[in-house]
């Protein structure tokens, strides 16, 4: 597994990153994937406080004993639930919650520190400079190495690569959802800012899934790019790997956050590594296949 350095962190992340949000709710075979997942040589597991409401980082902290050295660990914050009972979010990124919010991520990873922790959304009505001072504080407290913000708005991503020492913006990019490459990554490869590609396989629709409607894209649409995948992987390539591939041969790219349910979709997702890289005309044929999208909202 090759790793990539974080933008302007001493982290090294693997080229495939565990997205831990796809993870059950059995201790044991967790631990038994994500104990796979290393031994595949994959270095870097992302989670959040939201998932599964705190039970997804007390499940990763189990996991991971006696193996935290072997890691890159990422949390994010940001999200709570409304006391109303509905079940329903909302956005708090203030200085009272995340400080809070770390102190029970802590708790339940096991650990003493996260070596990334990152903004879970964010508008460009919050009170950034907050924000800021709240995880400038927690570095140096020693609890968090590294910041960064997981969003896909460009408007946000440019107050934070102009106003904080980000190191990392996880963005949602795919052959379903291009909308990045218009300003998001040529803007955070200029600042060396590390690019954790989420949503790479769009929900399976990329990877053999029956064709839904997605973003703008028709049923019509995604299949044509589901079957365009189909038409240059065959034996050498699954489409999965066909689809990551397009993703992690973008230089900007240091990471694919992939979400990893059992050891047979490990095994398909590690072996991207290994297969035939996408040549220039094939790369070329995917991008013609559908238009590219924009967006439209929050430039």
């Amino acid at each position: 597994m090759n790793l990539h350095k974080l933008g302007n962190s001493t982290l090294s992340v693997s080229e495939i990153a565990f997205g831990c949000m796809s993870l059950g709710k059995n201790d044991k075979e967790n631990a038994g994937l994500i104990s796979n997942a290393i031994d595949a040589g994959i270095n870097f597991f992302d989670t959040a406080d939201i998932y599964m409401d705190g039970y997804n980082e007390e499940t990763i902290g189990k996991a991971l004993k006696g193996k935290r050295d072997k890691i890159i660990l990422a949390s994010k914050a940001g999200n709570q639930r409304k006391t109303d009972g509905s079940g329903a979010l909302e956005w708090n990124p203030s200085k009272k919650h995340i400080l809070s919010a770390i102190e029970k991520t802590l708790k339940r990873l096991q650990t003493d520190y996260l070596d990334l922790y990152q903004l879970h959304g964010g508008t460009i009505d919050d009170p950034i400079d907050e924000t800021i001072e709240t995880f400038e504080i927690l570095q140096q407290q020693g609890k968090v190495r590294y910041y960064g913000i997981s969003s896909i708005r460009p408007n946000v991503i440019r107050e934070y690569i102009q106003r904080s020492n980000i190191v990392s913006v996880m963005m949602q990019y795919s052959l379903l959802d291009r909308r990045p490459e218009e300003i998001c990554l040529p803007l955070l490869q200029e600042h060396n800012i590390g690019v954790l590609a989420r949503g790479t396989l769009a929900s399976g629709l990329l990877a053999d899934k029956p064709s839904n409607p997605v973003l703008n894209y028709s049923v019509d649409e995604v299949y044509k790019m589901s079957s365009a995948i189909q038409a240059i992987s065959g034996s050498s390539r699954s489409s999965a790997q066909t689809a990551l591939r397009f993703v992690l041969q973008q230089p900007v790219i240091t990471s694919a956050i992939v979400g990893i349910r059992n050891k047979k979709q490990l095994e398909d997702i590690v072996g991207t590594i290994q297969s035939p890289p996408l040549t220039e005309n094939e790369i070329a044929f995917l991008r013609s296949q559908i238009p590219v999208n924009y967006y439209t909202r929050h430039r």
